[in-house]
């Protein structure tokens, strides 16, 4: 087999890449801190802010291609943090797409649906960005770096992404519900959601079929509390547990777009092809 190195590999998306990637690939994985679903032996610690750290586990691993999907990944801390945040979202980023270019091996680099405003949606890979928080803006930097000096490489814009199993950052909202807990959501926030395990399918496919810019997101258009109350229906939870609120009621460090729903056609032409949302809600709880 081939061998795939994953960042981020313990991570929300990272870890179900290495799951989907399994069958194919002899998967080597990245962490900084977090276990990661693969043999002991095939992950290596390092700290991407330091590149010699970086460059030893690529040189040490040799890998055929490479998903980059390690991040600072919450917009709130990255406005409060500015420079810690670029050198893992942006320099790291660059540094293993160049690392990857110098050994002629395909990379996917996981962006963001946050590189748009939200004045536009349905988003298309064409649109012009303008990204109103800073996490969005080292994405537009990342995104156009790593196409510089890897021109084939794939870089995938994710949407907002749900799974059944909670990670270092991610706590499944029905995993909330079922203890009894209530959930504000926006009203007034729109989202392309996708499941996390589509979403790895979308990066796999990604790597063997796309070089540039590519936009992965779930089926529907919906807003964060809508999709609350979908899945409270399905969980046959009250639906006065999800409680509407808009963007302005719960402060936050970064400034947040109204509707970054992304077109994605052209990932549909390659063969991706997102469950509804009832349909996966279903399927991830019987």
């Amino acid at each position: 087999m081939n061998k795939l190195l994953v960042t981020g590999a313990g991570g929300f998306l990272g870890s179900a890449v290495c799951q989907a990637a399994s069958a194919m690939w002899q998967v080597y994985g990245v962490v900084f801190s977090h276990a990661a679903p693969l043999n002991p032996h095939a992950v290596f610690r390092a700290d991407l802010t330091r590149q010699q750290e970086v460059r030893r586990v690529m040189d040490a691993v040799l890998p055929h291609a490479v998903i980059h999907t390690a991040a600072m990944a919450d917009p709130n801390i990255c406005q409060t943090h500015p420079a810690q945040s670029r050198k893992i979202n942006v320099d790291a980023a660059v540094f293993i797409a160049r690392w990857c270019a110098d050994h002629d091996i395909p990379m996917v680099f996981t962006s963001s649906d946050l590189v748009f405003d939200g004045r536009n949606a349905p988003y298309r890979e064409s649109d012009p960005v303008n990204p109103v928080s800073l996490y969005g803006e080292q994405k537009v930097r990342a995104e156009a770096e790593i196409l510089r000096v890897h021109p084939e490489a794939a870089v995938c814009r994710m949407s907002l992404m749900f799974g059944d199993k909670p990670s270092a950052r991610y706590q499944p909202p029905a995993i909330l519900l079922k203890q009894g807990q209530k959930i504000r959501l926006f009203v007034d926030e729109v989202r392309t959601p996708l499941d996390v395990y589509t979403a790895a399918e979308g990066i796999l496919l990604a790597l063997g079929k796309s070089s540039g810019l590519l936009h992965l997101g779930g089926a529907e258009r919906i807003s964060r509390y809508q999709f609350g109350r979908l899945l409270a229906e399905v969980l046959n939870i009250a639906s006065d547990a999800i409680e509407p609120c808009l963007q302005k009621d719960i402060p936050m460090a970064a400034p947040r777009p109204a509707d970054v729903s992304l077109n994605i056609e052209v990932a549909r032409g390659l063969g991706f092809a997102p469950p509804l949302l009832s349909e996966i809600l279903h399927r991830l709880y019987p």
